[in-house]
């Protein structure tokens, strides 16, 4: 203290009137905290929510609920999870994360048809959900249309024969060897799969000479059969004696040692006559040479 008074009086001037300050900055925040405990921050925020009641009520609107979410005010209102934005849905006390799972949702096409498609919201505990359930508007664009139009007269339903063609009824037949896949999808158990397999198969046989070829193709069902009819006589011939190896492998029921031991035949012997020449080789088994009939020309 003593030294205080040897300092020059400017230096003595300037440190009381520092102290000056620093006593009147102590005295106003003392004065100020004795006012309720509230801060300027806190007493602004309580006018401003304060006015927003007010208008609430000029307009005829409800009072906004609130409540604490993890130290934080969040606040109950009318919203639609279709629409709502970012800031909205916060308000409605939920997490960021949560607030972005909605988005990824939307995004993704998910429509909320109706308030319970908000409880599948990743994350939603089952006390957000009871709280923010009286809340919850679905607009009617988004509502399912079997519900919005459910009163109304429905028109008749009118089946697209194309894609779904009728079916044949029982004593109805499809000629085999002429048949387009359109036709043959009239067929019940033939599906677009089965009449373009009936199709290939009928252009490398050469056509069918009996219905129960049919079941040579795979897991070809065999209650479609009863509608089927074949011609023996539309079915193309093969003139055994003129083709080469290659072209008589083609044939379903020629298989290369056959089509070898035909060549080899006729390279021996001269041109074949008969099947029942054939019928002394093994290869050709007595079913084999009963298939070809229908099929070989000399």
């Amino acid at each position: 203290m003593k030294n205080f008074f040897y300092l020059q009086r400017s230096d003595r001037r300037a440190i009381l009137a520092a102290l000056a300050v620093l006593a009147i900055a102590v005295g106003v925040t003392l004065y100020v905290g004795s006012q309720g405990g509230t801060t300027p921050t806190a007493a602004a925020d309580s006018t401003a929510i304060k006015k927003m009641h007010c208008k609430e009520r000029a307009y005829g609107k409800k009072e906004t609920t609130y409540y604490d979410v993890g130290g934080r005010k969040a606040e109950l209102f009318a919203f639609d999870p279709n629409t709502a934005d970012s800031t909205q849905l916060l308000r409605l006390g939920l997490a960021p994360w949560q607030v972005r799972n909605i988005y990824k949702y939307r995004a993704a096409g998910g429509i909320y048809r109706r308030p319970s498609d908000f409880a599948r919201l990743y994350g939603l505990t089952k006390g957000q959900y009871e709280r923010l359930l009286p809340y919850i508007r679905i607009s009617d664009d988004y509502r399912p249309a079997t519900e919005a139009y459910a009163t109304e007269r429905q028109e008749p339903y009118a089946r697209d024969t194309l894609r779904y063609p009728l079916k044949l009824k029982p004593g109805e037949h499809v000629a085999l060897n002429s048949a387009d896949t359109s036709l043959l999808k009239r067929v019940p158990g033939i599906g677009s799969g089965f009449a373009r397999a009936i199709v290939r198969y009928r252009e490398r046989l050469g056509g069918f000479y009996k219905v129960g070829q049919l079941l040579e193709i795979d897991n070809f069902p065999q209650s479609a059969l009863p509608y089927f009819t074949a011609d023996a006589s539309l079915c193309r011939k093969l003139n055994i004696n003129k083709l080469t190896l290659s072209q008589l492998r083609r044939h379903p029921y020629i298989g290369f040692y056959q089509a070898k031991t035909i060549i080899g035949h006729r390279r021996l012997y001269g041109p074949i006559h008969s099947l029942d020449e054939l019928s002394l080789y093994k290869d050709f088994p007595p079913e084999t040479i009963e298939k070809l009939r229908n099929y070989v020309e000399f």
